[in-house]
């Protein structure tokens, strides 16, 4: 692939906006243009028909990635949200003016239309036979040098726009994503689940453990929170009657950045009612195997992916093991007696894994920790962790034969977490006796409305949440939720 030829001395900017200029000189003004295709590339590819050169004619748009000159013709590439096609310039078809015009005034980068006719060449590609072409819009910054991709991690994300322009892997990627969006929307469509919007400003932050952003609304002069969860408000559409309801929304939630979190996020929640957790078992199984076979669609045929920090072939079509919270702790402290041990034994051990606890943390919170630390990351093949601590999840059931844990699971794959599931609770009395234990900071916080809502009646339900940008690195095997989300937060820049 070689550019367009031009002195590489010059500004490339200040040559493009010579280009531009001339342009508009002549009467031409490339913003003003447009072109209604017909296709795009890979649908225009399909329709040739093989051994019938220049019987089908299209028109496409892109942008230009490649460009190869060889005298009174040329070959160059576009590339659209399909992929690129290749489009052959001749000059004895255009004339001499438009060829001169089409060598002189576009560069990589610049978005143009044409029509033509596809043939295939020699070397087999199907190409377009260009008849007429018209620039639409002038790119007046180059491309990332070479057309090899951007390899500064921060442009990558500042410069979003570039990256899905020159990183094939990265465009396919957030493609992909775009797709795993719509199979969840019609695996759950299909199973007669409603989808609904609940609103994003929220009087009180409920439905997670997690500290919210603060706005305030002017006309009311009053505090709003960025909503941590849709869970309160999805639980109050089965208190009106919608018995199977999800949602597909932002989440904000005012807490760090690493690799696996953003505070903006995605979460779908999905709650059935007459359900339970284990009738989430059964969803988040049939929809996870669903994606993997239907959209991620392995080249074996097989329902394996490869995990990328550990190389596992990761299995959905195997065993799902489902084990219980407490048993993996007593496995990875090697203690039986780990739960009767005293607050002060429990930091004596975790320290001696190589943990660093808090003094001022309460007992489950050091516990957790070691299954955080120790215990997850090690979690490849899909595993259902069961039955919490009644302390983490206050808006779960509490288990009837052990009432220190509750009837929840965490589906974790590929080390992390990907899917949490209730058994709701629906008392209440018990949820406003649990509200009230574990209100505060980073807890849930006591929500009336919602508990004058569960005095209506709430029927028994399962409940679930799936983090969409977890999914995707995971089904992606993306190194990082940067990686997965068009414009990750950042801090703020110079290009903003």
């Amino acid at each position: 692939m070689s550019d367009i030829p031009q002195d590489i001395t010059h500004d490339q900017h200040a040559v493009r906006r010579q280009k531009l200029a001339d342009l508009r000189a002549g009467g031409f003004d490339p913003f003003r243009a447009n072109i209604a295709t017909t296709h795009f590339s890979a649908d225009a590819k399909k329709l040739y028909v093989e051994g019938q050169d220049y019987g089908v004619t299209v028109t496409v748009a892109g942008r230009l990635v490649t460009f190869r000159v060889q005298g009174g013709s040329s070959f160059v590439k576009i590339q659209d949200q399909q992929g690129q096609l290749q489009l052959y310039f001749r000059r004895d078809v255009l004339g001499e003016e438009r060829y001169g015009v089409f060598k002189k005034s576009l560069d990589l980068g610049d978005i143009i239309g044409v029509t033509g006719t596809l043939f295939k060449t020699k070397t087999g590609e199907i190409t377009v036979r260009v008849d007429a072409f018209t620039l639409l819009s002038k790119a007046l910054r180059p491309l990332p040098e070479k057309f090899h991709g951007l390899s500064d991690p921060e442009q990558v994300y500042r410069q979003r726009y570039l990256d899905v322009i020159v990183n094939t892997e990265s465009r396919e990627r957030l493609m992909l994503r775009s797709r795993i969006i719509t199979h969840i929307r019609r695996f759950l469509e299909d199973r007669n689940f409603i989808e609904v919007e609940t609103p994003v400003l929220e009087g009180t932050a409920g439905g997670a453990a997690a500290r919210p952003f603060v706005t305030h609304h002017n006309a009311l002069n009053v505090d709003f929170y960025l909503r941590i969860a849709t869970e309160l408000r999805l639980k109050r559409m089965l208190v009106g009657g919608f018995d199977r309801v999800f949602e597909l929304g932002r989440i904000f939630r005012n807490e760090g950045v690493s690799r696996r979190h953003n505070p903006e996020f995605t979460m779908m929640e999905v709650y059935q009612a007459y359900s339970d957790y284990r009738g989430m078992m059964e969803l988040i199984r049939g929809l996870l195997t669903s994606l993997v076979r239907d959209v991620i669609r392995p080249a074996d045929g097989s329902l394996k992916i490869k995990h990328p920090a550990s190389g596992q072939m990761i299995d959905f079509g195997g065993e799902w093991r489902e084990v219980r919270y407490k048993d993996l702790i007593k496995e990875a402290t090697g203690d039986a007696e780990w739960f009767s041990r005293s607050k002060a034994e429990k930091i004596a051990k975790a320290e001696a894994m190589g943990l660093q606890v808090h003094p001022g943390w309460e007992e489950f919170e050091i516990t957790n920790e070691v299954f955080s630390k120790k215990i997850e990351p090690t979690l490849i093949q899909p595993t259902f962790v069961t039955h919490l601590p009644k302390e983490l999840c206050p808006l779960a059931k509490i288990n009837v034969d052990d009432p220190s844990v509750l009837d929840v699971f965490e589906l974790t794959i590929g080390g992390m977490e990907v899917a949490p599931a209730y058994s709701e609770q629906n008392d209440p009395d018990v949820q406003r006796e649990m509200f009230e234990k574990q209100a505060g900071e980073e807890r849930q916080n006591i929500d009336n409305d919602f508990l004058l809502a569960l005095e209506h009646g709430m029927p028994p339900a399962g409940g679930m949440g799936v983090g969409i940008d977890r999914l995707c690195i995971l089904l992606t095997a993306a190194e990082s939720i940067r990686d997965v989300i068009l414009f990750p937060q950042l801090r703020p820049g110079s290009n903003g």
